[in-house]
């Protein structure tokens, strides 16, 4: 079969020759009810019998991938797809840098891998499981079909762990595929396995700053796993950054158009200060402090994902050529990092200093770091619009120590400044940076759905271009009446 196409005559879409490997085919199929169960259940709430203009992938051949038509979200064809192996590809770093990659899981490093696998996993059901009551307060037809495009690829995603599961980790597999779907975000007994993805997704500025900044670290870990030794892993992981190039576009563009409906309807109102919340909002847009504090959440939030700043794990996985660097093949160096250091922002004497750590302790702290600087980019771009409309006031990124959880400042408290402060002034002044229960009521009243065809809330702008060039009056979702 020809690797790059997908066949589409199974239950199961492939390019994994899944009809010549009977046993993993029947555990999938065993599997495929169970998730259609979830789907039903933790998908979409009130939506699963709309036709939705989505893109199904036929091809892993990035010139020419997906293609686009209606369909019913349960009847969306959910596949395992792997990019194309290279041949004479070797380990591109660690202790094995320069071996043969492995088709098979070596013994001694099962244990890490299925963990990996089940931690990415893990993560996909538990987004659409944040965002599922989304949909009924969508600004427009054009968000609701983004939404549910995301939705889907998060679901294909999961597909792909579980393969991987069921293919190489035996029994192990199986029931870990199984708990995947069992487990739920935010449930208090059994919840999701990463602090993040059991947050409440309320509104649709937190799904934006959701796909933004918290997709953004799903970009960074799978582009670190499309390194591995374990090739299959790393095919897996480089088609998945195809689709989920999508999801931070919905974020960045989202926030766009919301930051610049906001400036519009300042500037037409004649409001010269846009720290006037109250005159913002009764404009009934979304104040720029009140996108600020969401930014502070959703950031803060996601810079936990990365776990702590200096780690013998990430270490350990380094070395044995299971999880690299971003772009790990595009850095200049000996790939090994025996002797190297890196820079690790670290709390000395109750002060945030900058200290050399060894390079392979610091895996975490350098991905984090490559992180921020992707983040930044998006930055630029709603500030030139706040600045374009003639307002001094920039969106920025907080502090690594502002509000974590996990890692080196979890004990502290500090302002989105870095500056270090007690319990009290963080209890008092927190809403300051934080969203509020207020604003949360605040935005919560602006989340009126609009259903017709071509129309936009009024805190948000329309986007430049449709999805798929479609024109502004494209009907994406046919909703059931």
């Amino acid at each position: 079969m020809n690797i790059m196409n997908v066949d589409y005559s199974t239950k199961i879409p492939n390019n994994v020759n899944l009809s010549e490997d009977r046993q993993v085919l029947k555990a999938l199929e065993g599997w495929h009810p169970g998730y259609i169960d979830w789907w039903n259940d933790m998908g979409p709430d009130g939506f699963q019998q709309s036709l939705v203009y989505l893109r199904t992938a036929y091809s892993v051949d990035p010139r020419g991938w997906a293609k686009f038509d209606y369909v019913k979200m349960p009847d969306y064809r959910w596949g395992i797809l792997l990019a194309p192996q290279e041949e004479n590809r070797v380990i591109p770093f660690g202790e094995n840098h320069g071996k043969p990659v492995w088709q098979e899981v070596p013994g001694e490093h099962r244990a890490t891998l299925r963990r990996l696998i089940v931690i990415q996993g893990d993560t996909e059901p538990a987004s659409v499981e944040q965002q599922r009551h989304l949909g009924k307060t969508a600004p427009s037809l054009y968000d609701l079909r983004n939404l549910f495009q995301v939705n889907v690829e998060e679901g294909r995603h999961l597909w792909a762990m579980v393969y991987l599961l069921q293919k190489y980790f035996g029994r192990d597999g199986r029931e870990e595929a199984d708990e995947l779907l069992r487990r739920r975000s935010g449930d208090a007994d059994s919840p999701r396995m990463l602090g993040a993805f059991n947050e409440a997704t309320p509104d649709w500025l937190s799904f934006f700053m959701f796909t933004y900044f918290t997709d953004r670290d799903g970009k960074m870990q799978l582009h670190s796993l499309a390194q591995s030794g374990f090739d299959p892993l790393s095919r897996t992981c480089r088609f998945m950054l195809t689709e989920e190039a999508h999801h931070m576009f919905v974020g960045e563009t989202g926030i766009s158009r919301v930051v610049q409906r906001t400036c519009e309807a300042m500037k037409d109102a004649g409001i010269s200060d846009p720290t006037d919340v109250a005159k913002v909002r009764a404009l009934g847009v979304i104040d720029l402090p009140t996108i600020q504090k969401k930014l502070n959440l959703h950031y803060s939030l996601s810079l936990d994902l990365f776990g702590s700043e200096v780690s013998t794990n990430a270490a350990n996985a380094f070395n044995a050529g299971i999880k690299g660097r971003y772009r790990e093949t595009q850095i200049e160096d000996d790939h090994r990092l025996q002797n190297s250091t890196y820079p690790v922002l670290k709390l000395i004497d109750g002060e945030i200093k900058r200290v050399d750590e060894p390079a392979l302790t610091a895996l975490n702290m350098r991905l984090r770091d490559d992180y921020t600087q992707d983040c930044v980019k998006g930055m630029l771009r709603w500030n030139k619009i706040i600045s374009l409309a003639g307002y001094d006031v920039k969106l920025t990124l907080p502090n690594v120590a502002f509000h974590r959880q996990i890692g080196e400042f979890r004990d502290v408290h500090a302002t989105p400044d870095g500056v270090l402060i007690d319990d009290a002034t963080w209890n008092r002044r927190k809403s300051e940076w934080l969203p509020s229960a207020e604003d949360g009521d605040f935005i919560a009243s602006l989340m009126t759905p609009v259903t017709a065809i071509g129309e936009f809330a009024s805190w948000i702008s329309p986007p430049k271009v449709g999805i798929d060039n479609k024109p502004g009056d494209f009907e994406y979702v046919k909703i059931e009446t």
